[in-house]
């Protein structure tokens, strides 16, 4: 490949995806196909006292824990190993897996799931952040019902506050978001020869098969992972697989036949994690020149009745809570709060979202109190290279955010704009800044991943990519293609990369986090350097390379003290809207982007990034609400449940600025997370210019518009 490597291609799966020929779990067929549909709780909390099963007709099966075979153990192995793979007494939330019907007619599945009765003694439960921590009905984690709680210091806060002229006090507020990504959650599995083989529609095929080990006590070797075609994931697919397929495999190992597990709409919507809802507490110490000398956070998440992967997200909410703001004296408090609701989990950002929208916020909140124009009051505050995080990390790139804004305000007509429509005129113009550390936090890239590719070079020429990274709609069976092709001076058509499976292709990690191009494409880049010094491409040849850590980076665990990441990626959203005088609907007139994310592997991939994550945090900003009656969702359906359409919001203007980064392939950073993590507060920010008062939640609807317009 001749052309620079940020040149758009075409994408390699484009023609059987718009053409309807990709396979996705549900098209593929099995021989002797069994169906399961999982038997579920029906209150918030409380204990099961009896399960009452119809009937079953022959060939029909209840899989519950007594089929847990010898030696297994009724736990998933996550993150943690809290949440049970069958509820046998304790309930935690509605939708808690009892149990798995399965039989070969869905039809009459359904109806055998709708005799099924359970009885119960109900308790009290929790909903909100304020219940959890209050231990409404008594606490069910610990004596508090924190999952875990993190503490950060940098400087001297409580001297600065003692010397402070004025202290701000804020809460900012965010809820519930449903990934809803195109396909829902399905996977099938087999049972052959000691074996179990899932086909899965997910973005971690290794963590799968460690999940699902200790429940049927079975060695790793003997679980292989197929990733499908899989449509869309956005975090949805990265756990929430492994509580399917943990039932899914007592079943066959009990039943010896394939069964496929293929949720409804409704049922996804119901029963599978969401973003967490956060509430972050600000106390904010100005000097009497309106300088902010120290900042106090009390950051919050509902965490869910089970923790998964919240005491992760929690971190990269803290390390979000100052974006991208360089303050002398900073104290943070995190903590993740167990409630009886669905258990919250990774969702696009990870916790960045939530701590960058409070941040953002707080700062518009602050500079508008002392009088002063929003971007002029943050600008001020901007790390810069050498600068230091909330970590006591040092920001080692050239920060650019400067120059990006000159060119985003002009693009925008930000001032112009600022100046013709006064707050409080009904139309207004927001601006948010942001940052998302790519990869693992700090050491886990190294120490917990230890990531792997494999190539292999091809008598006939061709060079086929091994490792357990997945494609699911985000361009990587093309970028991947794109950057061993450019290293080895081939073209793209002689690059293979097939869906993983996990007996035949190294541990190259998760497809989380902002790592996917980082770091594995940076180990494809140099296992294709180091493949292009010994093969002639008329001969097989295998190189197989593992992960370096960069060597400045310092980080200790224990006390989340160091450089929490590598590198950033940056970016700049500008929104501009008008609020209906009389219905308080909001029409969004612009959206202007700008980002650094160091070289861009493919131009058109990456703008086609930036408009999906930009529209889907606008989403999340003003339209997808979700309310919970007694732990169940009211909006469980997508005629309920608001998402945007191509009527919603206008084009988004989007442009890149090339910082090219040492360790990244071609000088690649990473870019999927970060283009979600701005908007959100750019369109409220936007908002509020436009009512003249201060937005401090989101969604930001016609109903809470309402309600602040009243708040005289």
């Amino acid at each position: 490949m001749k052309e620079r490597i940020s040149s758009p291609v075409r994408r390699v799966d484009a023609y059987e995806k718009a053409g309807g020929y990709a396979r996705y779990i549900a098209d593929i067929p099995f021989d002797h196909l069994l169906y399961g549909k999982l038997v579920r709780t029906s209150i918030q909390r409380g204990r099961i006292t009896g399960i009452a099963l119809p009937d079953l007709p022959e060939g029909y099966r209840f899989i519950s824990e007594g089929d847990i075979p010898p030696g297994g153990v009724n736990q998933i192995n996550m993150i943690t190993s809290d949440w049970p793979v069958f509820t046998t007494g304790e309930v935690r939330f509605c939708g808690q897996t009892i149990g798995l019907l399965v039989g070969p007619d869905r039809q009459v599945l359904h109806e055998l799931h709708k005799a099924v009765a359970v009885t119960y003694d109900i308790e009290e439960g929790s909903s909100t952040i304020e219940e959890g921590l209050a231990c409404r009905g008594g606490a069910f984690v610990g004596e508090d019902n924190i999952y875990v709680e993190h503490r950060l210091k940098k400087g001297d806060p409580d001297a600065a506050f003692s010397q402070a002229d004025r202290i701000i006090e804020d809460v900012i507020e965010t809820g519930f978001q449903e990934h809803v990504y195109m396909e829902p959650q399905g996977i099938t599995v087999e049972y052959s020869n000691g074996q179990l083989v899932f086909h899965a529609s997910c973005q971690c095929p290794f963590y799968i098969r460690k999940a699902v080990a200790p429940s049927v006590a079975m060695n790793l070797e003997d679980i292989i992972v197929h990733q499908v075609t899989t449509g869309g994931a956005f975090g949805g697919k990265e756990h929430f697989p492994d509580i399917i397929a943990s039932a899914l495999a007592v079943a066959a190992v009990a039943i010896q036949q394939p069964i496929q597990v293929v949720f409804e709409r409704r049922e996804d919507i119901s029963y599978t994690p969401k973003r967490h809802p956060s509430q972050i507490i600000f106390r904010t110490a100005l000097d009497r020149n309106n300088r902010i000398i120290a900042m106090d956070v009390d950051a919050r998440i509902n965490a869910g009745a089970y923790q998964s992967c919240s005491a992760v997200v929690l971190q990269r909410t803290m390390f979000s809570a100052n974006s991208v703001y360089d303050l002398p004296n900073v104290s943070i408090r995190g903590r993740a709060v167990a409630t009886n609701t669905v258990p919250s989990d990774a969702f696009r950002g990870f916790g960045a979202p939530q701590g960058i929208f409070a941040a953002e916020m707080h700062m518009s909140h602050v500079a508008r109190l002392v009088g002063e124009e929003e971007s002029e009051f943050k600008r001020r505050c901007f790390l810069k290279q050498g600068g230091r995080t909330v970590t006591n990390g040092t920001i080692h790139e050239q920060v650019l955010l400067e120059q990006m804004w000159q060119d985003i305000s002009l693009e925008s007509g930000y001032y112009e704009k600022l100046k013709s429509n006064p707050s409080g005129s009904f139309r207004g113009i927001g601006v948010s800044y942001y940052l998302h550390g790519g990869g693992f936090t700090g050491n886990g890239e190294q120490a917990l991943i230890d990531s792997h590719v494999r190539l292999k070079g091809m008598k006939d020429g061709r060079v086929e990519l091994l490792l357990s990274t997945v494609e699911m709609g985000q361009g990587l069976a093309t970028t991947y293609r794109k950057i061993v092709a450019s290293a080895l001076g081939i073209d793209i058509s002689r690059t293979i990369f097939l869906d993983p499976s996990t007996n035949r292709v190294p541990d190259s990690g998760p497809t989380v986090a902002s790592r996917s191009i980082m770091v594995v494409g940076r180990l494809l880049q140099r296992a294709a350097l180091q493949l292009k010094t010994c093969w002639d491409g008329t001969r097989e040849e295998t190189v197989e390379i593992g992960y370096e850590h960069p060597p400045w980076v310092e980080w200790n665990q224990e006390t989340l003290q160091g450089d929490a990441y590598p590198a950033y990626s940056w970016g700049i959203c500008v929104t501009e809207v008008e609020v209906d005088r009389a219905s308080f609907e909001v029409e969004t007139k612009g959206v202007w982007t700008i980002h650094e994310v160091g070289r861009a592997i493919d131009e058109q991939i990456v703008h086609g990034q930036v408009n999906g994550g930009v529209i889907q945090a606008l989403g999340y900003a003003s339209l997808e609400k979700l309310e919970l009656k007694e732990g169940r969702f009211y909006q469980n359906t997508l005629a309920d449940y608001m998402i945007p359409t191509s009527l919603d919001f206008p084009p988004v203007y989007s442009k890149l600025v090339e910082n090219p980064y040492e360790y990244g392939p071609f000088g690649a950073k990473g870019l999927g997370e970060l283009v979600f993590d701005g908007a959100a507060a750019s369109f409220a920010a936007a908002v509020q210019h436009a009512i003249g008062r201060p937005v401090g939640r989101i969604p930001v609807t016609p109903e809470y518009i309402m309600e602040l317009m009243s708040d005289e």
